[in-house]
């Protein structure tokens, strides 16, 4: 069903170094688009590109050719402003050329600023936070309802999680058993505004989506293996649903972006983007 079944038959440390290599091109991408939009959020994009890398390159039963397919997994990027990593993805795997990537944020573009169903391979707009998981929710319980054989992905951020909209849609996913649906929350500990836990503190995430009925899991959100891994046993977790919280690094890749809140919503200039450059494909200054 999806051009990535190769490196399925590998194993999991081939696959692994596949995607890896996948990611860095992602990043790469990533950076570019928003040095030519002049705009754009490349702190949390970078965060989850190995996440999002991992799924259109191994993990979603998808396929560019046919968009729509009713029995295709699902995926939503709740984080709705990191959307330059999902957009490298899907040019990556086929959806639409490579060429639209430097149309970001332009008029008239089908890479907007925020995901929007003009692109193909994008199921709902997101990016007013906190709507992801419930989008989500709903998704999964068609899924159900009609007896369908297909995941639904929700990447929220921990920023976002904020939003009390977030837990009810969680409350009523473990009523409602849909095991069908996997969140995965990327905890980069870094928000627009500065550190998650001075702005709003959340705790221990897992262990509040664990009280809210769901079966949970951590993991080292840059570790190929370790996501592979994981979301093999949430896709075979039953009747209830599961979250992810892949502990990742903001601006993952480089330097002067890692760890730095101020680059939550920042382009970087001509001289910024060549270093970019060299330190994602490991070369030489």
């Amino acid at each position: 069903m999806t051009a990535a079944d190769a490196p399925r038959r590998r194993t999991l440390d081939e696959r692994a170094a596949f995607l890896a290599e996948k990611a860095r091109e992602v990043r790469s991408r990533v950076i570019d688009m928003i040095y030519k939009a002049k705009s754009g959020h490349p702190g949390g994009a970078l965060s989850a590109a190995d996440i999002v890398t991992a799924l259109y390159f191994d993990i979603l039963r998808v396929d560019p050719a046919d968009p729509r397919r009713p029995d295709r997994d699902r995926f939503l990027l709740s984080k709705g402003h990191a959307c330059p990593v999902l957009y490298a993805c899907l040019a990556m795997r086929g959806y639409f050329g490579l060429e639209h990537l430097d149309t970001l944020r332009q008029f008239g573009s089908i890479l907007q600023g925020h995901p929007i169903p003009k692109t193909p391979g994008i199921d709902m707009t997101t990016g007013s936070l906190g709507h992801g998981l419930s989008i989500g929710l709903g998704m999964a319980l068609e899924g159900q309802l009609r007896k369908r054989d297909y995941h639904v992905f929700v990447l929220l951020g921990d920023g976002e999680i904020n939003e009390g909209l977030v837990w009810e849609a969680a409350m009523a996913a473990a009523k409602y058993k849909t095991d069908r649906l996997i969140a995965i929350v990327d905890r980069n500990r870094l928000q627009m505004d500065g550190c998650c836990d001075e702005v709003m503190p959340m705790g221990d995430i897992a262990a509040k989506f664990k009280a809210f009925g769901w079966k949970t899991f951590e993991i080292d959100g840059h570790d190929m293996a370790q996501i592979l891994r994981t979301v093999e046993k949430a896709r075979r977790v039953r009747g209830r649903p599961t979250c992810i919280v892949a502990n990742t690094v903001k601006g993952k890749g480089v330097s002067y972006m890692e760890d730095r809140f101020e680059w939550h919503g920042k382009c970087p200039n001509a001289d910024e983007l060549a270093c970019a450059m060299k330190e994602i494909w490991g070369e030489d200054s």
